[in-house]
This record gives structure tokens, sequence and C-alpha cells, in this order.
């Protein structure tokens, strides 16, 4: 098997389109739907339920949601794959139908949830039958003073899809249609090339592609400021609204409730972050001295520095992988192997592809799938390590039900980060050029830094935005405003700015897509070097603990998950040790540095 070109096989779930047993599936799930909703509607709610009939409740609700399941992943694979058949668009219409059909019939199971009386509840969850759904049932309860009747609730879903709804879609459609008209490296025209491309070219060796590439970027940007601006006053003004309905003491509540912390917890993150603002201008200032510039702009933080030209063929990737997960772990290697021998990895870019890389593991019992564009990069390479890194934290929480098993948010990052960082302590540990290992702890800081620092000011900049909302409609200048006080504020002198960077906020999806998301990254990259810290400290003893922790997946509160760890998330000096860790590799780099110098 050529393995560069290795596509994933998805025979396992279906045929093809048009077997029969998929649209089998889709009408089982809306006759289960009926069923359902006949069978325990106005019964959850009751003083007289049972144990036995909640248990039963919450078993059929699970079988419904994996028959669904099936059909909706196996659309999405298909599509992400090849986004150019008719039938392939039409199946994922279709599921994404019979999900909303299914969704609205079974609305009411939650919402009575909501409603069982606390004292009867505390008895209902020491069942042994009921038991094993607790912490699902503790989330959802959780959300109970902010729920409002079935009637509203359903009446939100539907305002939704012509209010919110049609803004992120508006938002989607004209930002994913945007092109630009560019001159390419090493091409003797312009032509119209997508943003991706363009943002591709921030790696680019050349100062000027860099910059100009960016610039063109934002200002195509700039000229939809009419639209874009609406977008965004809209979704937070529909935010703030909705907010007020349900209830809530603050606008990241909702987001705190998904992600299971709480106000207090992320604040103090967030302060530790912003006490370290100088750990990035020091890497910045060490990058600008690799550079020989005399300034550092913000086009040059992704610079390539070294040989970091070198390609890798898949497979040299793959062994590279193997032996990083190894080195930890053999039943990591393992399941991250499974991958290639089993098929379920879709390796080469080609047209209609989705772009970027992704895995996906949609419920228990079915084995995760991983999306790749490899084009042989040491990008490419750290993509596919962490890729994997979640494939094997979805293989290990198999035992889960299906409310469990998805990790929480904050812990989504966990595996993947570990991942990347076993291979960058590999690949540093079998280099012996110091140029080569300068290149890979610039492209590990860059990346911390990426999802720490730069997380946080998104996150403040969230904040603030929604803040001047609750005053009144924002311009495009006051966004354009907040955007550079907030980055200006990790910069500082260390890297200028360049001018069209005002409308950086008009690009990034996740503000229209979900509100306050940003800080879950900082969470999960933070706790994930915190973990990767207590390893080097406690060596093969930490192992089996890591591997409990991915096993238990979504089954407890991200606090109760990490104490047989040694870790206390209400504890400030947890989340320094994340960023003492970049201290240390700020380090390492500084000596490597240093020692170039003095050979030269």
């Amino acid at each position: 098997m050529k393995q560069d070109g290795q596509a994933w096989d998805l025979s396992p779930l279906y045929a093809s389109p048009e077997d029969p047993a998929l649209e089998e599936d889709l009408k089982e799930a809306l006759q289960l739907a009926g069923c359902f909703r006949h069978d325990f509607r106005g019964r959850i709610a009751s003083d007289n339920l049972s144990a036995e009939l909640l248990a039963a409740a919450l078993r059929a609700s699970e079988q419904l949601q994996t028959l669904l399941l099936k059909p909706c992943l196996y659309a999405q694979l298909l599509f992400a794959a090849n986004s150019g058949p008719a039938a392939h668009k039409a199946l994922v219409a279709r599921t994404r139908e019979v999900w909303s059909e299914v969704s609205e019939q079974t609305l009411f199971f939650e919402l009575e949830i909501l409603r069982i009386d606390q004292e009867l509840y505390q008895q209902l969850i020491r069942d042994p039958e009921v038991a094993p759904y607790r912490h699902h049932l503790d989330r959802l309860r959780a959300q109970a003073p902010y729920t409002l009747s079935e009637q509203v609730e359903q009446a939100l879903k539907r305002k939704d899809l012509s209010g919110r709804e049609a803004f992120v879609q508006l938002f989607d459609e004209l930002t994913a249609g945007l092109r630009f008209r560019f001159l390419m490296p090493e091409e003797e025209a312009e032509r119209e090339v997508t943003g991706e491309e363009l943002l591709s070219l921030l790696y680019h060796p050349e100062r000027q592609v860099r910059e100009r590439a960016f610039a063109t970027f934002l200002q195509r940007h700039a000229e939809q400021e009419l639209v874009l601006t609406a977008c965004f006053n809209n979704i937070l003004l529909d935010h703030g609204k909705e907010a007020e309905l349900r209830g809530y003491p603050d606008l990241m509540t909702p987001t705190h409730l998904e992600c299971e912390t709480s106000p207090e917890m992320v604040e103090r993150m967030m302060a530790v972050t912003e006490a370290n603002y100088g750990l990035a201008r020091d890497y910045f200032e060490l990058k600008r001295q690799l550079l020989g510039y005399d300034e550092l702009k913000n086009t040059d933080i992704y610079a390539p520095v070294g040989t970091t030209s070198r390609r890798f063929a898949l497979d040299e990737a793959r062994q590279l992988v193997h032996e990083a997960f190894a080195g930890f772990s053999p039943r990591m290697a393992e399941l991250a192997d499974a991958f290639f021998f089993e098929r379920r990895i879709d390796v080469p870019p080609r047209p209609g592809k989705t772009g970027g890389a992704f895995c996906i593991g949609m419920y228990p019992g079915c084995p995760p799938y991983v999306l790749l564009n490899f084009t042989g990069t040491l990008r490419d390479v750290s993509t596919l390590a962490h890729e994997l890194g979640h494939g094997v934290h979805f293989a290990l929480a198999q035992k889960q039900n299906l409310f469990h098993y998805q990790a929480p948010l904050p812990f989504a990052e966990t595996a993947s980060v570990f991942g990347e960082m076993l291979l960058t302590r590999h690949l540093l540990a079998r280099e012996s050029d110091p140029q080569v290992k300068i290149s890979l702890l610039c492209a590990k800081l860059e990346e911390i830094i990426a999802t720490t620092f730069r997380q946080n000011v998104l996150t403040r900049f969230e904040q603030k935005a929604h803040a001047a909302r609750s005053e009144g409609l924002l311009s495009a200048d006051d966004l354009c405003r907040l955007w550079w006080e907030e980055n200006a504020r990790l910069f500082g002198d260390r890297v200028s700015m360049i001018e069209p960077y005002r409308w950086g906020w008009s690009y990034i999806s996740h503000f229209i897509h979900a509100r306050f998301y940003c800080y879950s990254y900082v969470f999960g990259e933070l706790l994930t070097l915190a973990l990767y810290q207590r390893y080097l400290e406690d060596g093969r003893d930490f192992v089996p603990r890591f591997l409990t922790l991915l096993e238990n997946g979504g089954s407890d509160r991200p606090e109760n998950l990490l104490r047989p760890l040694g870790i206390d998330l209400a504890d400030a000096g947890f989340w320094q040790q994340g960023y003492d860790l970049v201290a240390e590799l700020l380090g390492q780099l500084r000596e490597l540095m240093a020692g170039r110098n003095r050979q030269v």
C-alpha cells in the first residue's frame, strides 16, 4: 500500500451514499424519536418517576442518538474527503434535516430532567442503573436556572434559523467566497487565490511576500466592512439579549457551563497568562535576532528559521510519531498505528477536500477517523502527531457511555498537544544539528504562544466587544480600536503591527460561531504543558495515570478527573507551571543561539 496517497475506507460504515442501509437507519431514527416521545414525554418530571423508568429512558436516548450519529458521521467524512459530488452535498443536507427533526421531537427529555425534584433526584442517581449516567445528568441540571419552557425553547430554536444562524451563515458564505488578486511566489502573473493560500504565506521565507499576503488578506476583509460589522453587531446583540432572557449572571456563563469551569478559575488563568506576556516578548526578541531584523513585525512571527524546508515522506513521518508515542507508551503507539492499518486516515490533499486537518470520534463502538492534507513539511509531521493524539484519546474513551465519551471542552486538546510535545522531544533527542534544533524549538514556542497568549488576547477582545455592544451599536472603527489595543498589550515594544492588522478581528470565525470559546484553548494548552512537566518529574509512574485520564473521557468534572494526577485547578501555581516550561524552552533556545554565535 502506497501510504502517501492513502485514503480512508468508509465501507465499515456504509457501502456508498446509495446504500439502502443508510436511509433505513435515518428512517428508523425518526421512528424511534416518535416512540421515545410517546413513551416518556410527561413521565420524567413526574413525582412518581422511578429509577427503572429513568434508566430506560437514558438507554433509549443513547440508542437513538447512536443510531443517528452513524449516518451523520458517514456524511461528514464523505463530504470532507470530496465536497464536489452532488450526492455528498445532498446526504449532508438530509442528515442535518433528520437530526433537526429528531432533536425537536426529543427536546422535552432534557427539559423534564431539569424539573425533577432535587430530593428525588438525589435518590435516583444512587440507583445502580442510573449511577453510570450521573455526570451527564448533573451537567444537564446545571442548566436548570437558565432554561425556559419547552414552547419557548422551541420558539428560540426556530427564531435562530432566521436570526443568529442567518448571520452566521452570511459570515461563513461571505468569508469563504472571498477571492484575492495576488502574485504568488515564483509565478509570473497575478491570479485569484483563496484566503487559506494567502495565510499560508505567513510561513514563507521572504519578508515582503509575508507582509504583502497578509495585507492583501486583511484589506479585502476591510472592503466588506458594512456586512462584517453588521454580522458582529447582531451576533453580540443576540447573545446579550438571550443572556438577559435566560438570566445568566455573566455573558460567559454558557461557556463556563459547557467547559465545567468557574468564572474565578478562568479569570485566575487569564491573569496568570497576562502576567507572563513577557515570555512571549522575550521570544519575539530572540526571533528578531534569528532573522537579523532591526524590527520584528507581526508578519514575521511565523517566518521560518533554519532548515525548515526539509520534506518528509509520509512513511517517515508515521515512523517518527510511532517512535515518539512508543517511547511514552507502547499502547499509545499501537492505537495510533491502527489508523494506518485499518485505513481510518485520509492523507493527501486533493481538489474538493476540506482544508486543514481533524480527528473525529462520534460514539463508542465506532472507531475515530483522521483527515490530513499532508505535503511533507515539518508542520505536517507535527499535525500528524496532534491528530493521532486525538485519535488515541477517542480510542481509550471507548469504554464510556455515549454521554461521557467526549472529554470536557478544556480537555479536548490534552492528548493531541501531549502528542506534539512527545514528538518535539523525540526530534530534539535524535537531532545533532544545532540549527535544526533551533528550528524545532521555534516551531514549538510559536505554537504555544499562538494557543495561549494569542487566545487570551482574543478572549479579552471579545469581553470588551460584548461590554461595548451593551452600550450601543459598534462601528467598524470601534472594533478595530479594541482589537488593536488588546494586541498591543501582548506585543508591547517588541512587535510592530502592520496597519491593516486593525482588521484582524474581522475574519476570526470563533467570534461568530461560539461565544468566548477561545479561552478553552488557553486552558487546554496550559493543562497539557503542566501534565507534560509532571511526566518529566515523575517518569514512568506518570504513564498509567495519564492513560486513565484519557480513558475517563467526560465522566466527571475536570477537577475530579485531574485529582489523581495531583493537579489542583484552584491553585494559581498550577497555571504558572505551564509557563515555567515555556521559560525552560526559551532557555534551551538561548543556549543553542549562543553556541551558534560562538561558532560564527
